[in-house]
């Protein structure tokens, strides 16, 4: 779908432009330029005095005008601040217009941010009241009264389960990131590297890992930094050996101090065709009761069509087998939308969870990222209409509440099908208490490993920096040492010099 801009000539306004167009059209191209034609064009009128005036006309390909207008005081302040009131400004008027247009009500509004909780727990921050606040995320976002209610549950659950929540700065959390898998997901754009005859660089990285592990131990010892919480992700990290995993978590224990006190360590064991009773018995060893068996789908076909080479079998036999040995906080994850899939293939995977009863669930929206197989072969993978998408979504909130499960985090992503979200529900007191600290950005997160991205959060200001490991296992290996001690300077700037206490 073709667009043609008129009346912005500022550059920094083609992005928010863009954003509100790809909520609409799949494959949204703005041209800046005049229309040869006259349809399609949405003309602006910006006009910055003591008022801030944002009008647009929208002439369809029909003749037929839309139109939307936004007057609001100018707002005080520098100039980045007055910037963002613009975008905000011209993303409003431009949903509207989009929305009479089209048909399709935008029930997230303008907001195409990551995070949106975060905004609930920047206004509870000012002190500001929550139905003050449900207010205002109304009328500056244009977010319905059904997300921002979702957003309110999220947060009062994230404070009941992390009650000093706003309170841990000073703390960091660990992301282990182990790029390996039995085969790599055609959605997938997480470094994760099929397994099988890379035993060798599977060393090295290991080799890499622990050097890692040490250095940052150290330094957490050395300045008296506590870890709220360990997870370790990838890839699967249940995808190395059993042997492996039981030096790599011996190696935790040596190297980070209190390990007992820390609020929770989990491990994703995603793929179930990589869980064995060995590998349990390790995970016990180490008193590690939290983590994911991801079926994803219960439909064949579908495992087949994605990439994931477990049958539906295998993921009900190993649950069980994780259940029977003692593992007593187990997550799963399922996708909404994934190629071939309806409203009755997600309600029988629904059906199929709830003879399980794991003790969280994470329901994710199908996203098209631009790395991943999926999104390059586009035409392979026939996907759900956005009605039907949202259907799945309503059916996946009414069942968690029907089976006792209650939202506790919430994010999006850029090409998520129907413009929706992915959600985690759990069951009370069973809450990941790592994806809600990721998720806020309450605290500095330590990536550690091939593909780890580190958070900086800095103490006082709240100012968000970021870290990167390499993603491909070669690079990682021959540069572990590097990158630790790159991330370690950044650390001791951080907290040496601007610690709250």
């Amino acid at each position: 779908m073709k667009l043609y801009i008129q009346g912005v000539n500022d550059e920094r306004l083609h992005r928010p432009i863009q954003l509100i167009a790809n909520l609409f059209f799949e494959e949204a191209e703005l041209c800046f330029q005049a229309n040869p034609n006259q349809t399609l064009t949405l003309a602006f009128q910006i006009e910055i005095q003591e008022l801030l005036n944002v009008e647009v006309v929208m002439t369809s390909e029909i003749g037929r005008n839309y139109s939307s207008s936004y007057t609001a005081k100018r707002v005080q302040g520098d100039d980045k601040e007055q910037l963002r009131q613009i975008k905000q400004a011209v993303s409003r008027v431009m949903l509207t217009v989009l929305q009479e247009y089209t048909g399709i009500v935008q029930k997230w509004g303008i907001l195409t941010g990551v995070r949106p909780t975060k905004l609930i727990h920047r206004k509870n921050i000012d002190g500001i009241k929550m139905e003050i606040a449900h207010q205002q995320l109304k009328e500056e976002h244009l977010i319905t009264d059904e997300k921002i209610n979702l957003m309110e549950r999220i947060v009062k659950r994230q404070l009941a389960v992390v009650p000093d929540l706003y309170e841990l700065r000073d703390e960091v959390s660990i992301y282990i990131g182990i790029p390996f898998c039995p085969t790599k997901c055609a959605y997938c754009t997480f470094p994760a590297y099929a397994i099988n005859g890379r035993q060798g660089s599977v060393h090295s990285f290991l080799g890499g890992l622990h050097y890692e592990i040490q250095k940052v131990g150290q330094w957490l010892k050395e300045n008296n930094v506590k870890i709220t919480t360990i997870y370790f992700g990838g890839g699967t990290p249940t995808s190395i050996s059993a042997q492996e995993m039981d030096l790599l978590y011996e190696e935790m224990h040596r190297s980070f101090s209190d390990i007992d006190k820390i609020r929770e360590i989990t491990v994703e064991a995603g793929r179930p065709d990589t869980i064995t009773p060995e590998k349990i018995d390790i995970l016990k060893k180490w008193k590690i009761d939290r983590i994911s068996i991801n079926p994803q789908s219960y439909t064949q076909e579908t495992l087949k069509a994605i990439g994931r080479h477990h049958t539906v079998d295998e993921t009900i036999n190993k649950f069980k087998l994780a259940r029977d040995m003692g593992m007593s906080n187990i997550n799963m994850d399922l996708i909404i939308g994934l190629p071939g899939e309806g409203l009755d293939e997600f309600a029988n995977s629904l059906e199929e969870t709830k003879k399980l009863m794991p003790e969280s669930l994470t329901v994710h929206t199908l996203s098209f990222k631009r790395a991943s197989e999926m999104t390059k072969n586009k035409q392979k993978y026939k996907v759900a209409e956005r009605d039907e998408v949202e259907e799945m979504m309503n059916l996946a909130q009414q069942w968690t509440t029907t089976n006792g499960y209650e939202p506790y985090y919430l994010y999006r992503q850029k090409n998520i099908l129907g413009n929706l979200e992915n959600v985690g529900y759990s069951v009370p007191g069973k809450e990941s208490i790592y994806n809600i600290m990721i998720m806020e950005e309450m605290q500095t997160i330590i990536g550690i490993g091939c593909g780890a991205a580190s958070k900086f959060i800095h103490p006082i200001s709240g100012k968000i920096s970021h870290f990167a490991n390499p993603k491909d296992p070669k690079s990682y290996n021959e540069g572990y040492k590097e990158y630790t001690d790159k991330k370690l300077n950044i650390l001791t700037e951080l907290f040496r010099k601007n610690r709250t206490f």
